[in-house]
């Protein structure tokens, strides 16, 4: 589905935080993120509020680029949640990865134009695990796909995205609910785009 063309290792210190996080440890290649409590992102639908309080470590993602992250998923409090960000602006951002929604870890994404537009499905067997997300971006698309450990990519969603924009995306986590989350990312890479939609016969 996607070549390895390209392929890098991006550098923790690459990136710029959106919003600061409580605590920043590095161990080994690993990165340790404690959110702050009541960190999100979301615009106005259905709860009417916005919030803009997201920890997310962004860097440059060109048209023809694909931007990946992994972490273990270990979430115990209400819409912790962890994964890849891609903004524009502050209106006009996707956020991906894999949330735990009324008790239930589930994978889903955030697009965001002016609104934000919420999708999710229940993935409770990946609990304790490393997960991956993968945005790709492509023409006038950014492809979501994700997996956990070795198995196939899973596409998540597939969002509209200004092919002329700028772009920078990364690793995030919130904490709507609580304080005390700790993220341990363990990997960011930023690889050539994926080749198609649909895997190749």
């Amino acid at each position: 589905m996607h070549g390895v063309e390209g392929d890098e290792v991006v550098a923790w210190s690459e990136g710029s935080w959106t919003n600061q996080p409580a605590a920043v440890t590095q161990a080994g290649d690993a990165l340790l993120v404690t959110a702050r409590e009541g960190s999100d992102a979301w615009r106005e639908t259905s709860y009417g509020f916005v919030h803009d309080t997201e920890h997310a470590l962004l860097m440059d993602l060109a048209p023809g680029q694909a931007m990946e992250v992994a972490f273990r998923l270990d979430f115990t409090g209400q819409f912790d949640q962890a994964g890849l960000f891609a903004r524009v602006d502050d209106r006009t951002w996707t956020k991906a990865g894999v949330e735990l929604s009324d008790g239930v870890e589930s994978l889903g994404a955030v697009v965001t134009r002016g609104q934000s537009d919420w999708s999710l499905a229940p993935v409770p067997e990946w609990a304790g695990r490393v997960v991956s997300v993968r945005g790709s971006r492509s023409g006038d698309a950014l492809t979501i796909r994700a997996r956990v450990d070795d198995q196939p990519w899973r596409l998540v969603r597939v969002a509209p995205l200004d092919p002329d924009a700028t772009v920078i995306a990364g690793p995030f986590c919130c904490a709507p609910s609580r304080a005390g989350l700790t993220v341990r990312f363990e990997s960011w890479r930023r690889t050539t785009a994926d080749a198609s939609l649909h895997p190749e016969e």
